[in-house]
């Protein structure tokens, strides 16, 4: 066997990746779109990827009430996604690959409630949501950061170890809202709420 076979199988073994099992709600958006969309809401309420567009619109928003409903969206997108992700066997270990689409809906959910936990003040909450993007989905950090605000993260290793995964964040204290994020709140890219599912899959 070859020395970079033998590196990858030794990856796969250390790092797994956890997939979430396919979303009927994806189908549906991709035939209705924007027409019909909070009947999916209603049809898939446990789909992470429905929240996750519900929040990047209400972020896109720039309003103080629209950023709390974009925490209250999200928040709901993480419970449902993290749910689903131990049920496959995540034990906070292990890749949660963005290339997986189906995979999409919760690293969006943990980047939105990032995003809007630093805009209501809840700096510690959005740093863990970093930490988590960071540690088990590199892959969707590179893609979302410049999406919507990107949180100053420059203080992230100060986070709590034993608050890794987003779920854990819940009873973070009350901080003053960042300046710098109501500022350049509609500085990011191409917020992921505007993109269709098709281009979603395209990462």
């Amino acid at each position: 066997m070859a020395e970079d076979q033998t590196h990858q199988s030794l990856s796969a073994e250390t790092e797994p990746a956890t997939r979430l099992p396919p979303d009927p709600a994806i189908a549906e958006l991709a035939d209705h779109g924007r027409n019909d969309f909070l009947s999916v809401v209603r049809d898939y309420p446990t789909s992470a990827l429905c929240w996750a567009l519900l929040a990047e619109g209400a972020l896109m928003a720039g309003t103080e009430e629209a950023d709390i409903a974009g925490y209250a969206y999200a928040l709901t997108g993480c419970h449902h996604g993290m749910a689903a992700l131990r049920a496959e066997g995540w034990q906070d270990e292990g890749t949660v690959p963005w290339d997986h689409l189906t995979n999409q809906g919760l690293l969006r959910c943990v980047w939105a409630r990032s995003v809007a936990a630093d805009r209501i003040g809840q700096t510690e909450e959005a740093h863990r949501c970093v930490e988590f993007l960071r540690r088990f989905s590199g892959s969707a950090w590179d893609v979302l950061h410049t999406t919507l605000v990107v949180a100053d993260t420059s203080d992230t290793a100060d986070a709590p170890d034993n608050a890794d995964t987003p779920d854990a964040a819940d009873g973070s204290d009350n901080g003053d809202t960042s300046d710098k994020a109501r500022e350049s709140r509609n500085d990011g890219g191409q917020p992921a709420a505007e993109q269709t599912v098709g281009s979603t899959a395209q990462g």
